[in-house]
């Protein structure tokens, strides 16, 4: 065990003998996201570094404090990458893998590619009695059971501080096209439904309004001969690569002027629904963002349309979370950030927790508000 490593282990063993929580931070661009942020800050940043890549085996083992943009760098290189395209919130270098992992948040290509969790073939993780635990490997055979590895993507840093992962990676696609069809919402998922059950190389799609027209951003990406079958055959307007690719960056980061605050009630929520789902009609609220094929929809509204944000979700089967809270506020009294849990998922999600962090040490009431 390295130096920095060491030095974690101490404090964590520390915290659990006197009861210190310890609020676990990478770079700390999602510490908008959750419930709350508790305790004296452990920071992974002192862990960095590649310490395996084989691009022949797609397959790199990074420590969790390794910026984010470094390791994307590295794979760039090699003609690589992470295909889920996690978000980079906040200044540009901050976000950490590590973070990536314990946020769980994938990019406009999550419904095509898989999310966070799908990549995530091993990681070793210091527990809440200071010990080194470590899961899975480097290879997809290699889980058995209870995949722990995987159950770390979202956690929010709840079932101990991760020191090391191992992703997988895949190769950069040979060719990209972004398509551009002016539609309104109800004709965007009409469209999307249709195509994704045609052999198309699809791979993210965002439909939004500007200045009161509707307008959706189709990208391909595959093969050379199909991404070229598949503009021929869809049509409309073909967007200049470079343009289009820093665009699609933008909607990764939420840069986009969609996402732009202002000064207002409104706050930004996500709704998680199945791609077949209607047109959701939120009270006074403008147009939604729509990605991931019509499964992720983001929508500006008050904090005062909770419940029915939360009813709409959950008549479409899905749920809502309260994303971002209205700009200057710093609170949300009785509005919790994440849906309600059921009550067997409730309980899977306490035993674990207590399991792996008997103390309560870790990011105490950032996932679950009633701690």
């Amino acid at each position: 065990m390295d130096q920095a490593l060491h030095q974690i282990v101490e404090r964590i063993r520390a915290a659990a003998s006197d009861g210190t929580p310890l609020c676990i931070r990478g770079g700390g661009t999602k510490d908008f996201h959750g419930e709350a942020l508790q305790g004296e800050v452990l920071s992974t940043t002192v862990l960095t570094g590649i310490t395996s890549y084989e691009p022949s085996e797609l397959v790199v083992t990074v420590r969790a404090g390794t910026p984010l943009a470094e390791l994307e760098a590295v794979l760039a290189e090699k003609g690589q990458c992470l295909p889920f395209e996690p978000p980079r919130f906040g200044a540009s270098g901050a976000t950490t893998v590590g973070g990536m992992v314990a946020a769980g948040l994938s990019g406009p290509a999550r419904a095509s590619v898989g999310a966070v969790r799908d990549y995530v073939l091993g990681a070793t993780l210091v527990n809440g009695r200071g010990e080194l635990l470590s899961f899975g490997g480097q290879v997809m055979k290699n889980v058995a059971g209870y995949d722990v590895s995987r159950v770390l993507a979202g956690s929010l840093g709840t079932l101990g501080v991760i020191a090391e992962v191992s992703l997988k990676v895949l190769p950069v696609a040979p060719a990209e096209a972004t398509l551009e069809f002016a539609c309104g919402q109800s004709d965007a998922l009409r469209l999307l439904n249709e195509w994704g059950g045609r052999p198309l190389p699809l791979n993210a799609s965002c439909w939004f309004e500007y200045a009161g027209a509707g307008a959706l951003y189709l990208r391909l990406r595959g093969a050379v001969a199909a991404v070229e079958a598949a503009c021929t055959h869809l049509g409309g307007e073909r967007k200049d690569n470079a343009r289009a690719a820093a665009d699609w960056q933008s909607l990764r980061d939420q840069q986009l002027p969609w996402f732009a605050t202002t000064e207002g009630p409104d706050a930004l929520w996500r709704l998680s629904v199945p791609q077949t789902a209607p047109v959701l009609t939120l009270d006074d609220s403008a147009a939604p963002l729509i990605e991931w094929h019509g499964g992720q929809r983001w929508y500006k509204a008050p904090l005062g349309q909770a419940a029915r944000i939360r009813e709409i979700a959950r008549a479409a089967g899905g749920h809502a979370t309260l994303f971002r809270l209205p700009a200057g506020a710093d609170a949300h009294p009785g509005v919790p950030r994440f849906d309600a849990l059921s009550a067997p998922v409730a309980r899977i999600h306490r035993a674990l927790m207590h399991e792996f962090d008997p103390h309560r040490l870790f990011n105490r009431g950032r996932l679950l508000a009633a701690e």
